[in-house]
């Protein structure tokens, strides 16, 4: 079997120790005379049998993290949770946060202990923090927020919030070298080495933005506004302390992102389905792990089986030399179904980030140059002239991007002032909807709009998609419509049910 390619010396070390008992047992030095001369001779019989059973595990984890990445051509997907910043910079529990929140607020009177009981879940205590939080800001804590916070359009939950991104960030260093995790440097090293795809986290704070710095931070509702590059971001889908009021910490909160989590689960379907994923710093049996692994089960054409490119990477700091953990685990989601994925357990992550970064699909891709390539393109194709292959790397693609005139050149393209072909699609204005509904003017179109809005939280106006697009000719701004729009604003106005497609 193979172990990855440059292990980290976190790796090394481990495997060391793991090898050490089995190469003082199996290694015999016989002596014998060879034309009179003294030579050492070493047999080393290597049994199955004696090998270290953890690294036995070790190793075949390895070989099927690197075949699943190969075999799926793909970097992985990594899902962040909360454990990775508790362990590389001391982040606080969601317990530890609440209790740091209460020991600030003096309106908070009793203890934690009396809201838990009281109130049973996390959701529910930040749903009456944020209440008395609202209550002491305008009292006695007046001064520990900013003027801006006290105008009559703030949301009353904006105080709560406002101190949870002011902590989390104190607790955030400015650079990687600045973590206060020096047990963990080579760990994270092998991490930041994965080049992952994308990231999706339900972290607040901006310690991943920190460890990958070329991926671009998508945040909260951003995610379903926007059609994204898709490559070398970060989605932050319970909020960011960069937009304190896109957290997700109460239970009004955690209400509005169920209702759109459909939505969310749409876009996010198509990485399920063609990249390996990670899940790491997450419980299994955490709420969120089993809410998407019950999307990724709904989108399976064969139920039952494990699924293949799903991998959970647990902390037990039980392991020893000894250890055979299990391989896959049954994880119970929505709707008293289950779902079966592989199982990674460990108290040394740099093995398992080394395995996902051994044989990249693609070497030194920085993601902000991709990002920029499928920003600066359009996918205009024409059948009549013959087509020609080029070969490029990806130092010639950086400067290209640099350069707009090299950029146009690269593709065979000159600027672009009529944009028939990109507009084609999008040819309805609001007035031509509303004819098309049966109805006069523009009212009818934007009134449907607008009630889309208010059932999905979507504005489809405010970026280009499937439905909408904006041109913009001098000063003066265009939205123009497809023939997918007019099928979904017929449904709204007739009262049927619909969806929309955001990816």
């Amino acid at each position: 079997s193979k172990r990855p390619a440059n292990p980290s010396p976190s790796t090394i070390q481990n495997l060391q120790l793991l090898q050490k008992t089995f190469w003082q047992k199996r290694h015999s030095i016989k002596t014998r005379q060879i034309n009179g001369t003294e030579t050492a001779h070493t047999a080393i019989m290597i049994d199955e049998e004696v090998q270290s059973r953890y690294q036995r595990y070790m190793e075949e984890i390895s070989e099927d993290i690197t075949e699943t990445v190969q075999t799926m051509g793909c970097q992985p997907i990594l899902f962040i949770g909360s454990g990775l910043p508790r362990r590389y910079m001391n982040a606080p529990s969601w317990d530890e946060l609440l209790q740091t929140l209460a020991n600030q607020c003096s309106s908070i009177e009793k203890g934690l202990g009396f809201y838990k009981q009281s109130l049973k879940t996390p959701m529910k205590i930040g749903e009456e923090f944020a209440r008395l939080y609202q209550e002491w800001a305008w009292g006695v804590g007046h001064n520990e927020f900013p003027e801006t916070l006290f105008s009559q359009d703030i949301d009353a939950q904006a105080y709560l919030k406002f101190k949870i991104a002011e902590h989390l960030t104190g607790l955030t260093p400015k650079r990687i070298d600045d973590l206060p995790s020096d047990n963990y440097r080579n760990e994270l090293d092998s991490l930041r080495k994965i080049k992952p795809h994308a990231i999706i986290t339900t972290n607040y704070d901006q310690m991943i933005e920190m460890i990958f710095p070329d991926h671009a931070a998508i945040i909260g509702q951003q995610i379903l506004r926007g059609q994204q590059m898709s490559v070398g971001e970060i989605y932050k889908i319970h909020g960011s302390v960069e937009d304190y009021n896109s957290i997700v910490f109460t239970q009004t909160d955690y209400d509005q992102f169920t209702k759109k989590k459909k939505f969310l689960s749409a876009k996010l379907l198509t990485f399920f389905n063609e990249h390996p994923l990670l899940f790491v710093g997450y419980s299994a049996s955490d709420p969120i792990i089993r809410s998407i692994l019950s999307d990724i089960d709904e989108a399976l054409p064969d139920k039952g089986g494990i699924i293949p490119n799903v991998y959970i990477l647990e902390w037990n700091d039980k392991i020893t030399s000894d250890s055979n953990p299990a391989r896959d685990k049954v994880i119970l989601t929505e709707e008293d179904r289950n779902v079966r994925v592989k199982l990674i357990e460990s108290s040394d992550f740099g093995w398992v980030f080394d395995a996902f970064a051994a044989n990249p699909v693609l070497n030194d891709v920085n993601p902000k140059v991709l990002r920029a390539l499928i920003a600066r393109s359009y996918n205009l194709v024409r059948h009549d002239i013959p087509t020609m292959t080029i070969e490029a790397d990806f130092k010639m693609l950086n400067q290209a991007v640099e350069d707009s005139n090299t950029f146009a050149k690269l593709f065979g393209i000159a600027n672009i002032s009529d944009y028939s072909a990109a507009s084609a699609h999008h040819c309805l204005s609001a007035t031509q909807l509303t004819r098309q509904l049966g109805g006069n003017g523009s009212y009818l179109a934007v009134s449907l709009l607008r009630k889309i809005k208010e059932e999905t939280g979507i504005d489809i106006k405010a970026s280009d998609n499937r439905y909408h697009r904006t041109e913009k000719v001098n000063t003066t701004t265009f939205h123009k419509y497809s023939a997918d729009m007019l099928a979904i604003l017929n449904k709204v106005h007739a009262g049927l049910p619909y969806e929309l497609d955001m990816s």
